[in-house]
């Protein structure tokens, strides 16, 4: 049986095609967790998170919305399971105890590369 609640019924596919398409307009294909950038052959792996955790609630100018990849929607849902099991305390939607990427590998390549010569 399928329903809106479990967001496996076809009027749910057709709504949420519409909010990723609208969401892939507005922002840049980055993931906004681990800075992860997208291009058009792998961005299948990028997710629409809604803040909230309600589906429902979409707004146009997509301030419910934020781009992930698949691990980080993954954990993003997973983190508030595991609070509920392992400490028994409430974790609210849309808190985050998962800052963003700010470590740029390739920061000194330059001086690397010319170290290399």
């Amino acid at each position: 049986m399928s329903s809106d609640y479990n967001g496996t019924s076809a009027a749910y596919a057709r709504q949420e095609q519409g909010y990723r398409e609208k969401a892939l307009k507005l922002y840049p294909w980055v993931c906004g967790r681990c800075s992860r950038e997208f291009v058009y052959s792998n961005l299948r792996e990028l997710t629409v998170h809604h803040a909230d955790h309600d589906h429902t609630n979409n707004p146009a100018d997509g301030s419910n919305w934020e781009l992930l990849c698949l691990f980080c929607h993954d954990h993003e849902h997973e983190k508030y399971t595991e609070h509920d099991q392992q400490s028994g305390s409430v974790v609210k939607a849309g808190e985050n105890d998962h800052e963003a990427a700010t470590f740029n590998p390739f920061a000194d390549l330059k001086a690397m590369m010319e170290k290399k010569k």
